[in-house]
């Protein structure tokens, strides 16, 4: 345990500015990455990605695989409790797996694979599957939204599309529910009883060392200039996601650091709801593809060029499925296409909801440039402001735009979420069944998806990745705005930082 310092009435403090407010606690309810990055600080999960795309066990000791891919036997290792003094059972894996495969993309892809799941022993689960499939370790071991956390049974059996009542895992921090405050700030203490891995830590993989007592984060401290000065002060350690007008002061100040945390990035989306006109009219979301001009957004929401790039990908660029096939619809297109397809697509004049949040700098500009260009083609727009927590909760209602429903929000997504066809939670075409946001519904395309995972052939796979892609830009599940990288602004008495998607906070220490 480590030593108090400096008079701190808590012992040692981990003072963190996240980049957004807290406001729903279960990790498997949205994608939002806030309740993503609450869940890594208390559950553990039972594999991890580490820096290199790699899947390494976590919770899991040993595994093995049938010969014919169908059957697969998991090992607990010893030393797994829950933050109430219970052990973690194999039963308590079953029931997390089977609520997580209701609502994330690829649980749900995993799902249809599975024919049941059994417990022989306390430290022993069993996943028997119908047909081979070749992602099951990649679906157990995602490292982002959403990540299949490992809760106790009782809460883990809560319906999927309600939300959790007890935030209990058994990760390295414990949760200090009677001291959080939505909008003021949330609070993590030392999990003493958690027992790490010896690798090094590495993506979500390795050791989860804890070397402070408490992690703090400050949700209401929003201003951007406002976060420097603290920083500057010493009264916070870290800002998780600079906003991009300050990287270059950060960068100048000697006392600071900019931590090289991220490898790969992040990309901006605009998503449709597909269920709400005009946007059930494909031709209608095709002239918004069209006017989308992803240099427009970059430049004018990050500014910064040596922190973006255009790509014509749905897929992040630079991995195995990133390329420009089918997307010549925007990545070749202009205004007067734009035009041309919307008064060829019968647009009605209907007034476009666009929720524009008022609260997260790395994607707060969007709308407005979402806005400018929908006018310039055409469109009529209602942009309408709220911090982002509402909007998260408003994104999921499928209500009519005029009852409490929504047209578009633009959002960001972190590579590993979007570099697969099965991962990429837009991709999920089942309509009001889709676990993400937009119910979007094309039968084509879920049985192109359903043939990609059944694939095992890597080369046939980005051919199979690329139809796909077509496909999304052909009916317009969503549009694809750039890649960016997202800067983290630290004080140097935190050393420890690693490769992860920067929002994961053991192996830090702070003198």
């Amino acid at each position: 345990m480590p030593q108090a310092c400096c008079g701190a009435p808590h012992g040692l403090v981990l003072r963190i500015v996240p980049h957004s407010n807290l406001a729903i606690l279960d990790p498997i309810w949205t994608t939002a990455y806030m309740s993503r990055n609450h869940g890594y600080m208390i559950y553990d999960t039972l594999f991890g990605t580490d820096e290199k795309a790699q899947i390494k066990p976590q919770m899991v000791e040993s595994w093995t695989e049938s010969p014919d891919h169908r059957l697969w036997t998991f090992k607990l290792r010893k030393g797994l409790e829950f933050h109430d003094g219970k052990p973690v059972t194999s039963e308590d894996v079953t029931a997390s797996l089977a609520r997580w495969g209701k609502r994330d993309a690829m649980g749900v892809a995993l799902f249809t694979f599975v024919e049941r799941m059994d417990t022989p022993a306390p430290d022993t689960f069993r996943i028997f599957l119908r047909e081979a499939c070749g992602f099951t370790l990649e679906a157990l071991g995602k490292p982002s939204s959403n990540v299949p956390f490992i809760m106790p049974k009782r809460i883990a059996e809560t319906d999927a599309f309600k939300q959790i009542e007890e935030h209990i895992g058994s990760g390295p921090y414990v949760f200090k529910k009677d001291e959080f405050k939505p909008g003021d700030k949330a609070i993590y203490l030392k999990n003493t009883k958690y027992v790490p891995r010896k690798e090094a830590p590495s993506g979500t993989t390795g050791g989860k060392n804890v070397y402070v007592d408490r992690v703090e984060w400050n949700l209401a401290l929003r201003d951007a200039q406002a976060q420097v000065n603290a920083l500057q002060k010493g009264e916070v350690d870290i800002i998780e996601q600079l906003s991009f007008e300050h990287f270059e002061t950060v960068k100048k100040d000697a006392t600071l650091q900019l931590p090289a945390y991220d490898t790969v990035g992040l990309q901006y989306m605009a998503r449709f709801n597909h269920l709400a006109k005009p946007f059930d009219n494909p031709k209608v979301r095709q002239a918004v593809l069209a006017a989308f001009s992803q240099e427009t957004f970059l430049k004018a929401q990050v500014g910064v060029k040596e922190l973006y790039k255009v790509c014509p990908s749905m897929f992040t660029c630079g991995t195995p499925y990133g390329s420009a096939f089918g997307s010549e619809i925007q990545s070749k297109s202009n205004m007067k296409k734009a035009q041309e397809l919307l008064k060829a697509s019968g647009y009605d004049g209907t007034p476009i909801l666009i929720m524009k949040p008022t609260d997260l700098a790395s994607i707060q500009k969007l709308p407005d440039v979402a806005a400018q260009l929908m006018r310039q083609a055409g469109f009529k727009v209602d942009l309408q402001a709220m911090d982002w927590q509402t909007l998260v909760a408003r994104r999921s209602k499928k209500d009519p735009v005029d009852k409490g429903g929504w047209h578009m929000f633009l959002t960001a997504w972190q590579a590993h979420d979007i570099w697969n066809p099965i991962a990429n939670a837009a991709f999920d075409t089942r309509g009001e069944k889709s676990g993400w946001f937009g119910w979007a519904s094309d039968d084509k395309m879920i049985e192109l998806r359903a043939a990609f995972m059944r694939e095992t052939d890597e080369a046939k796979k980005k051919k199979m990745a690329e139809v796909l892609q077509a496909r999304a830009f052909e009916i317009g599940t969503h549009v694809p705005l750039g890649e960016f990288r997202a800067p983290m602004a630290a004080s140097k008495k935190v050393s420890g930082f690693f490769v992860s998607n920067g929002n994961l906070y053991w192996n830090l220490k702070k003198n």
